[in-house]
């Protein structure tokens, strides 16, 4: 089934208070509007954050009206930096799940000294997404061999999700593909030489307010801005913009089951 030329941001942090005023957010979510994006999720980074992002998507619902026609989602998870961070034993409401498990992951890259408490942090939240029946967006950053070898010891269930953000190598892409995930590409891709998965496999994301795409480098990221990844992209590949939008967005809303959650 087609899906109209309409965009999706499947990650951004637009909830968060420490980047974006309430003014600031409105006027992110009225460009939305300008530039087709019609549904975002915003990411948690830990306990108090994740239910941060639940509060302002119920919050803002989508509407008619050109100030908010964008559909609000949300993810629960604890960034791997974050694993000294009070954990919870949580339970979500049936009327305001989060679509996803995530930012999870590992991240190396200010060194090695956590490896440990990573990895159990990890472990918790691949089992959370088990027993909710969800995918999981994952933030892996220098780290790749770990993350394989810790998802290998969860190899009798399928683990469905994205890997968010990717700027690693041909040969941890490619392991990656293998697993089935999907993969993020964002403002990053617009400025570095990195290597391009098909676009069956690509969903679209800005990481707002971080990681603003080639024009706006430099500028506080939005949601809206996910236009711009899409039409470098459309570029790159030698696709119509259309094309991109459509099977971009078909690619996020199977993952995360946005298609029924209109």
């Amino acid at each position: 089934m087609s899906h109209p030329a309409y965009l999706i941001d499947s990650h951004c942090h637009l909830h968060d208070l420490d980047f974006y005023t309430p003014e600031a957010q409105a006027k992110a979510l009225a460009a939305c509007a300008e530039k087709q994006v019609e549904k975002l999720i915003c990411i948690g980074t830990d306990h108090e954050d994740s239910f941060k992002a639940a509060e302002f998507a119920a919050q803002n619902p989508a509407t008619s009206a050109a100030q908010n026609s964008t559909k609000l989602f949300w993810s629960y998870g604890i960034h791997p930096n974050e694993f000294d961070k009070p954990r919870k034993d949580v339970q979500f409401e049936h009327n305001n799940r989060p679509v996803a498990i995530g930012e999870v992951g590992l991240d190396y890259h200010y060194g090695e000294n956590d490896k440990l408490n990573q990895a159990r942090l990890l472990e918790e939240m691949l089992d959370l997404a088990i027993r909710e029946n969800l995918p999981l967006i994952f933030h892996i950053r220098e780290a790749f061999d770990d993350f394989f070898a810790i998802l290998d010891n969860f190899s009798t269930v399928k683990i469905c999700g994205v890997v968010h953000s990717f700027s690693d190598n041909k040969k941890n892409l490619k392991k990656s593909l293998e697993r089935d995930f999907y993969i993020g590409v964002n403002g990053l891709a617009t400025y570095s030489t990195l290597p391009m998965p098909p676009i069956e496999r690509i969903l679209l994301e800005t990481d707002a307010p971080f990681l603003s795409p080639v024009p706006l480098r430099g500028q506080t990221n939005q949601p809206a801005n996910v236009y711009y990844v899409a039409k470098w992209l459309a570029e790159k590949l030698g696709l119509d913009f259309d094309e991109v939008a459509r099977i971009t967005t078909e690619n996020s809303e199977t993952l995360f089951n946005l298609g029924a959650q209109k």
